[in-house]
């Protein structure tokens, strides 16, 4: 399901995502949904990605990183 207002953008979004389009940047749908709906999914989610791809591991933040590409691409996910 995808929501037409991610295309528009919500009220808060619209400067960000007109100034994006002046600079010719495409943003993803990921960024998107952070920040339309910030508190609900946008920081909880982030607090969450730091903890797991900064927080002490074995593996250093770039081995986490190249984990996560290379199960994105296993699962055909452009992000």
């Amino acid at each position: 399901m995808r929501l037409k207002i991610l295309d528009r953008g919500a009220v808060a979004l619209r400067p960000f995502l007109g100034v994006s389009r002046l600079l010719g940047l495409k943003t993803p749908d990921i960024g998107k949904l952070f920040l339309y709906r910030p508190g609900f999914f946008g920081r909880p989610w982030g607090v969450a990605m730091q903890s797991i791809m900064r927080g002490p591991s074995e593996w250093s933040p770039g081995e986490r990183e190249l984990f996560a590409m290379f199960t994105s691409q296993l699962n055909q996910c452009p992000f």
